[in-house]
């Protein structure tokens, strides 16, 4: 089937699914978790299939570490339906109700956009948070996935069907795009009129390719080169704990830290240790001329460093002398993803906090929080990093737009 007939029949699912209750699209969401846990050894065994490939095909530690599955993961992405199944339903809601004067009653409500386009890379659990979020928000969903866990979206796609199936609820409000050319890819980007929203979520290229070539209107996403300053004023101890969490934690996703800026005042103290501990952790340091004259081992800083979304066991430290100059350097080098400052000086926060033009700022956290699940959205579509519509972690409510319902006792003008 090609995805233009993908598309259409999600458009006709579209208005059977926004019409439900409440209560009958949390049911779809239980009864997706429960075949997803159901079809755990089909799902482990595709994904085992794609792990041997992207293997023999040479793709890196860091890349395979996001395709990777195992039985907590997918019971991870289980819980997550039921999560975002138990959170409120606000289709239909009225968010903002307004009597005029002559008498008419002007309601904002909140709707779906009707059918959304998924294009993402590597990660299996997309596949599952992203058709949760569109059939708790009123959304049918098209979901084209990368070529590298081809056989293990096909998997999860199938369980997640098969659960909207027993659940009462047509499956064609999920799509699976199971040929992952970039015709397929580019060809979604063009639907117009039967995709109502375009989401690209992975690399650099897959979302600026998604922006230059889409006619369908599109959130752009993700690129995390996430900054953490630590400040003249920071807790050393709390600095170290953040940084170290913020890098190795988990590197390979887009909150991770890939800048580190420390005021000169403190560098002394606070990058020697610090510096030591993380390469013993396997991470390659790149400074600035001040930061290798206080560790001479750390590798040279290139200005593309500055620029780096290295999702891998790598980081870039410059030693700033002020905290305007780390600002304007994230102002310059930043992606609008997540920015954290650790300072125990509240003007300092404030001046941070007010200059940093970002999704999500931090005083005194680690940048990793920036996460659908940890905002208490259950899960997440993506990280927006533009202005309009939708800003930071997407959940149910920025896969909503709104209409006014206006009523009147027979007004005219």
């Amino acid at each position: 089937m090609t995805v233009i007939e993908k598309a259409r029949r999600a458009k006709q699912a579209s208005k059977i699914l926004a019409n439900l209750t409440p209560e009958e699209r949390a049911k779809g969401l239980m009864y997706m978790a429960d075949e997803l846990e159901a079809g755990q050894s089909q799902i482990l065994a595709a994904n085992q299939e794609d792990l041997d490939a992207a293997e023999n095909a040479g793709i890196t530690g860091a890349m395979l570490k996001r395709l990777a599955l195992s039985e907590a993961k997918i019971g991870q992405m289980a819980q997550a339906l039921r999560q975002i199944g138990l959170l409120q339903d606000t289709v239909g809601k009225t968010v903002q109700l307004i009597t005029r004067p002559n008498g008419l009653t002007i309601k904002k409500v909140k709707v779906p956009f009707g059918v959304i386009g998924i294009i993402y890379e590597s990660r299996p659990n997309v596949t599952a948070d992203a058709a949760g979020l569109c059939i708790k928000s009123g959304n049918a969903v098209i979901l084209r996935g990368g070529k590298e866990a081809l056989r293990t979206n096909t998997a999860i796609a199938q369980s997640l069907r098969i659960g909207l199936n027993k659940a009462g609820i047509t499956p064609e409000c999920i799509q699976f795009v199971d040929n992952p050319s970039r015709l397929e890819a580019h060809t979604m980007m063009n639907l117009r009129g039967l995709i109502d929203l375009l989401i690209p979520r992975g690399g650099p290229g897959l979302i600026k390719a998604t922006l230059e070539n889409a006619s369908v209107p599109v959130i752009e996403t993700g690129v995390g080169n996430c900054h953490i300053y630590v400040d003249a004023a920071a807790d050393l101890d709390m600095a170290y704990s953040i940084a170290v969490n913020a890098k190795l934690s988990n590197p390979a996703v887009c909150n991770a830290m890939e800048t580190l800026l420390v005021h000169h005042s403190i560098a002394h103290k606070f990058l020697p240790k610090l510096a030591h501990d993380l390469a013993d952790q396997g991470v390659e340091l790149r400074g600035c001329a001040r930061s290798r004259d206080i560790v001479p081992w750390v590798e040279p800083a290139t200005e593309d460093d500055w620029h780096e979304e290295y999702l891998d066991l790598v980081l870039a430290v410059r030693v700033v002398s002020s905290i305007e100059v780390a600002i304007e350097h994230i102002a310059k080098y930043g992606t609008g993803h997540s920015e954290a400052i650790v300072t125990e000086d509240p003007k300092a926060a404030a001046m941070f906090t007010r200059s940093v033009d970002a999704a999500t700022v931090y005083v005194n956290a680690s940048t990793r929080f920036t996460d659908g699940g940890e905002f208490g959205f259950g899960a997440e579509m993506g990280i927006s990093t533009q202005k309009l519509h939708a800003r930071g972690p997407m959940g149910i409510n920025e896969l909503m737009t709104y209409k006014y319902v206006v009523e009147g006792t027979g007004q005219i003008r």
